[in-house]
């Protein structure tokens, strides 16, 4: 009897992770493929793009069940002009309820330039709130090390941050390798609030330079007396 797609069965065999962090998203998925306790595979290409190379997906779960997803993903990506949210869900209300899909094992973490998603034929369409997913048997290990290396050392780019998090993964589970595939995108930076918003010249507490800005103006009141005839000096009329 098949298992279903958020089984254990179904996250076993492979570690796949995806970071938004400074400007560009990663999606890294190690090679590995295993059955029991053997190990078939260790190239295994899990790592896709999608739609005119604008979308990244990566899949844990059965090969050929989430090859057959991703051809679905994309049919649902071309008819919705890439709408990718609209396209994501509209995946997994067929993978659900359609007899020849529901049984079909597999994860699936996808993102564009703007959202990062994870999907599975449970119903799940979730968007992180810290710009990090990871699944497959190694999937916790990884989002542990991504999350504690982004607080600790900001500066890390995302690329480096998911290689490094697949490697830690690697060390402890025993379903995942060290041949890594990793994809990339640049990403939309949100917007900055206005709570946040710098002074319009960008110069932190600078006045402006208009009249009002805590200098006398140039003007006749400066304080002086002005260079025409009435300049302090008595009139040289008679």
């Amino acid at each position: 009897m098949p298992k279903g797609p958020d089984s254990p069965e179904t996250r076993r065999g492979t570690t796949i992770v995806m970071v938004r962090h400074k400007g560009i998203v990663a999606v890294a998925g190690d090679g590995q493929v295993s059955q029991g306790g053997c190990v078939l595979k260790h190239t295994a290409r899990k790592i896709r793009r999608l739609y005119q190379d604008r979308i990244i997906c990566g899949f844990a779960g059965a090969t050929s069940d989430a090859l057959t997803i991703l051809e679905r993903f994309e049919d649902h990506l071309n008819q919705y002009s890439g709408n990718f949210t609209r396209a994501a869900v509209e995946l997994t209300k067929k993978w659900r309820t359609d007899r020849g899909m529901r049984h079909l094992e597999a994860i699936l973490i996808a993102a564009d330039k703007e959202r990062s998603l994870l999907i599975s034929g449970a119903g799940d369409v979730l968007e992180p709130d810290d710009n990090i997913i990871a699944t497959g048997s190694g999937g916790f290990y990884a989002l542990a090390a991504a999350r504690a290396m982004i607080r600790e050392a900001p500066a890390l780019d995302a690329a480096y941050i998911c290689r490094e998090a697949l490697k830690i993964a690697a060390e402890i589970c025993v379903y995942t390798n060290t041949n890594i595939q990793l994809e990339t995108l640049e990403s939309v930076q949100p917007e900055t609030s206005s709570a946040d918003a710098k002074p319009a010249t960008g110069k932190g507490a600078k006045p402006s330079s208009g009249k009002d800005d805590g200098k006398p103006s140039s003007g006749k009141d400066d304080g002086k007396p002005s260079s025409g005839k009435e300049g302090g000096k008595p009139s040289s009329g008679k």
